[in-house]
């Protein structure tokens, strides 16, 4: 059975930081390991993440790292997208239910602020399961993001597997609906930061 993976980076990295900090990483390499031991050896990964137009060297080299063949790297193809900056003046409380105004506390409410959104990573995600298509048998998806629900839908529909490698929270109940196995990232988080003690790929370059 061949295996197309796509990676969505942001949602990755957003686990990352709530279940572990930023101090502790998870390593590409043993994710991909740890799919493959499950679910079986992936035909092609893809990861796709927004990033900055300003030259960065330290995430250059982590790209260039995550596309080292195995076992020396992940053996991905990166994509990168832009990031879209937004004017915001208020959020949303999920708690009490009402709009509170954002104001940053050094600048006498004068200061304008702006927050920093991915752009076209879920288009990318479902343009490429769908361009190779006749290519894979399976599509195991490490995002959680539910835009992707009508490509999943067409693709389930197609006779196309549906896998997810992802976190127990912030992944759309639609996409687990869809799906035909789901493996829980959470439930191997020793073996992806190599913190079980087992042998493994080197430390992933800085990111």
């Amino acid at each position: 059975m061949r295996r197309l993976w796509l990676i969505d980076a942001g949602y990755i990295h957003a686990n990352n930081l709530a279940l572990l900090g930023s101090q502790r990483r998870i390593d590409y390499l043993r994710l991909r390991e740890l799919i493959e031991h499950e679910l079986g050896a992936l035909w092609r990964g893809y990861f796709l993440n927004s990033a900055q137009d300003e030259p960065n060297e330290g995430r250059d080299r982590f790209h260039n790292w995550l596309q080292t063949a195995v076992p020396h790297g992940p053996n991905l193809i990166v994509k990168l997208y832009g990031l879209k900056s937004e004017r915001v003046r208020n959020a949303w409380c999920a708690d009490c239910g009402t709009k509170v105004d954002l104001r940053c506390p050094h600048g006498d409410g004068r200061h304008r602020l702006f927050n920093q959104r991915q752009m076209g990573v879920d288009v990318g995600l479902a343009s490429l399961a769908l361009i190779h298509r006749e290519r894979y048998d399976s599509l195991v998806l490490s995002s959680g993001d539910g835009d992707l629900l009508d490509a999943v839908e067409h693709l389930s529909e197609a006779g196309k597997r549906i896998e997810l490698a992802v976190f127990s929270t912030g992944v759309a109940t639609d996409l687990q609906a869809r799906s035909d196995r789901v493996l829980w990232l959470d439930d191997h988080l020793p073996a992806l930061t190599g913190e079980d003690g087992a042998a493994g790929p080197p430390t992933a370059p800085g990111g």
